[in-house]
């Protein structure tokens, strides 16, 4: 597996695996409720996500496998992960750490010495599992419950 920076020609395909990924594998956030899931995917285009590829202070990264992207994240300048998603093809092959850990890899290059996140209810153990602790009660953005939480980056010695 490789994993990359995005660029403007994954948008269409790191797209299908971000509507796939929230479709399939998060019925815990959106109880398969049809309003839920619509508000959740609304800005889950090919559009946006070339938008987020190009965006200054975002790094867009994509999983390939079999020449085929298998999941996508994103991490702000500031180490904030907006995005990680696994294609349901993919699910329990180490995609999601593998991303995880080039997102925190890349927010430590920024300068950042924790990332932060707002975890939904399906990948809250994968976090906790990963080193990442609660910040907070929960919210509820867009129907779905989320968990912030935040990990200190340990400083990779060269």
């Amino acid at each position: 597996m490789e994993i990359r920076d995005a660029v403007r020609d994954d948008a269409s395909a790191a797209c299908q695996v971000l509507r796939r990924s929230i479709s399939e594998l998060c019925a815990a956030d959106h109880r398969n409720d049809p309003s839920i899931l619509a508000r959740w995917l609304s800005n889950k285009t090919p559009e946006q996500v070339a938008s987020w590829i190009a965006q200054q202070g975002y790094s867009v990264l994509v999983a390939i496998g079999d020449a085929t992207i298998r999941g996508g994240g994103m991490v702000t300048d500031a180490g904030e992960i907006h995005l990680l998603y696994v294609s349901p093809d993919a699910r329990f092959q180490g995609v999601s750490k593998a991303l995880l850990h080039a997102l925190e890899d890349r927010a430590r290059q920024l300068g950042n010495g924790r990332c932060s996140v707002v975890s939904s209810e399906t990948a809250h153990r994968f976090y906790l599992a990963a080193g990442f602790i609660e910040e907070r009660a929960p919210t509820t953005t867009l129907g779905v419950r989320g968990y912030p939480m935040s990990k200190t980056l340990a400083v990779h010695k060269s």
